[in-house]
């Protein structure tokens, strides 16, 4: 089975080596027809410290590093 890889923002990175990202997803209500914006945040790895507020990344399913932290930040 491959791992999922989604796109976000960043919308904190105050923690060492971790990041939290804010991923949008788009779809349309089964009943109604509406487009639907829901949005979700994943704590991500950022080895490096290296990606900053407002950064577009993308992150990929990975081994948990902590209780929360279960994305790894996959590098440019």
């Amino acid at each position: 089975m491959s791992k999922k890889i989604l796109n976000g923002n960043v919308i904190r990175d105050q923690n060492d080596k971790t990041i939290t990202v804010l991923v949008k997803r788009k779809y349309i209500h089964p009943f109604y027809g509406k487009v639907i914006t829901s949005t979700k945040k994943y704590h991500a790895h950022d080895e490096k410290n290296k990606f900053k507020i407002g950064d577009n990344v993308k992150i990929i399913e990975s081994k948990p590093y902590s209780k929360k932290k279960r994305w790894k930040v996959i590098p440019k």
